[in-house]
């Protein structure tokens, strides 16, 4: 029992709503002693279905509404309905919360809606003693015994008229049973023809997954056979990436060849064009002492004319080393027209004057001003850019000057 935990579903349905005939309890004694357990035991009928819900009641006699139970159990579902032993049901009331005084009181079955569908005979809770052999009663327990009577009369015969119309109500069903159970015949037969369809369909199903397993099975090896292939792609492309990669790497280093190759020919057209510019300077330089020394031939000969000797008849000397160092010009190709002349054929008649570049004796009659000026300039050399002289003998000299020049 478990009345205080939570109240049992209850209603305000009168006596002539209830349907008494659904539940019937067994073997229900006239009296039960005080102090002990009571089991009442039940019967479920074919039609009713019991709920989660439903539960046993002791009620007083003379009880209106389901409101009004003395105390109550929660009944226990059977597990199979279909069975013998599941309509064969029980539950036990525990001493403790049984009446204690000695009225009438019966037990009633209450579904989760709050209906009866079932009510005992009625009972007492009292002990056993002779006095239930010979009854001596007042005349005032008579009176309450006839009223209880009437009451209990009242209550069969309200009960009796429920299971009339029960009765009428089960005859009904029970018609309305057979039709719905012969249309559930037909229904059955549709539904095993369905049923052998569906069977014959299946069987296709079946025959149809095997052949989409094999094809899933083909499927799978391809895709294994595709996989294995995109790895030897992969790979192949890994190997096409880094020849790539080291072409690339190659290219790098050949354009940083080619920009020091660009870098150099640009050195070298510079250096060329300065070599070029150097060539066309010496160039001109060349054909001024060429000019020069055309010059100085004919003033060679202009002079010797003077002093009556013939050019031609003159024995030629090739300048050594140290007749270079000893007074001879290294600019005049023909040497000194001078030295083979000796000093006392006219010294009284010139000043010599001694030149500070090649030594060689100048008279200062013959070697005027101008003469002597462009016989310094046939023995020096000039730098073009910044007019910077320089001895002939040191022509490597002029060179280095004129190339630094070009750095």
């Amino acid at each position: 029992m478990d009345e205080t935990v939570e109240d049992p579903p209850t209603s305000a349905v009168l006596l002539d709503h209830c349907h008494f005939s659904q539940v019937i309890f067994n073997s229900v004694e006239k009296f039960y002693v005080p102090g002990g357990d009571v089991t009442c035991y039940y019967t479920l009928t074919q039609h009713f279905i019991p709920r989660r819900k439903d539960w046993i009641g002791i009620f007083r006699v003379g009880w209106k509404t389901t409101r009004e139970y003395y105390t109550f159990m929660w009944v226990t579902l059977p597990v199979d309905l279909n069975s013998n032993s599941a309509k064969q049901q029980e539950v036990q009331f525990k001493a403790y919360y049984l009446p204690k005084d000695d009225e009438y009181y019966q037990f009633c079955y209450v579904d989760q809606d709050g209906v009866v569908r079932g009510a005992s005979i009625p009972f007492q809770f009292r002990p056993e003693n002779e006095e239930d052999i010979l009854v001596v009663t007042t005349q005032e327990d008579l009176e309450t015994l006839k009223s209880t009577n009437k009451k209990l009369e009242q209550q069969v015969k309200a009960q009796k008229d429920c299971w009339e119309t029960e009765l009428l109500q089960l005859k009904e069903q029970n018609q309305k049973m057979a039709t719905e159970n012969e249309k559930l015949g037909v229904r059955v037969e549709q539904l095993q023809a369905q049923l052998s369809t569906q069977e014959k369909e299946i069987e296709k199903l079946v025959q149809g997954s095997q052949d989409k397993t094999e094809q899933l099975e083909h499927l799978k090896k391809e895709k294994s056979q595709l996989l294995l292939t995109l790895t030897q792609q992969r790979e192949h492309q890994k190997k096409l990436e880094q020849t790539v990669e080291e072409m690339k790497q190659e290219e790098t280093t050949a354009m940083k060849k080619q920009q020091e190759l660009t870098d150099e020919n640009s050195g070298l057209s510079k250096t060329l064009s300065e070599n070029k510019i150097m060539c066309s300077t010496l160039q001109r330089e060349k054909e001024r002492l060429e000019k020069e020394n055309d010059l100085l031939k004919r003033e060679n000969s202009r002079l010797l004319s003077y002093m009556g000797l013939d050019f031609d008849s003159l024995p030629y000397q090739a300048p050594t080393s140290d007749q270079a160092g000893a007074g001879q010009n290294p600019g005049l190709v023909y040497g000194n027209p001078y030295s083979g002349i000796q000093e006392s054929s006219a010294p009284s008649l010139r000043t010599m004057k001694r030149c500070p570049t090649c030594k060689s004796d100048l008279a200062d009659d013959i070697f005027g001003p101008t003469l002597e000026q462009q016989h310094m300039e046939a023995l020096c050399l000039n730098c073009p850019i910044c007019d910077k002289t320089f001895p002939a003998r040191e022509k490597q000299i002029f060179e280095d000057h004129v190339f630094c020049h070009t750095l």
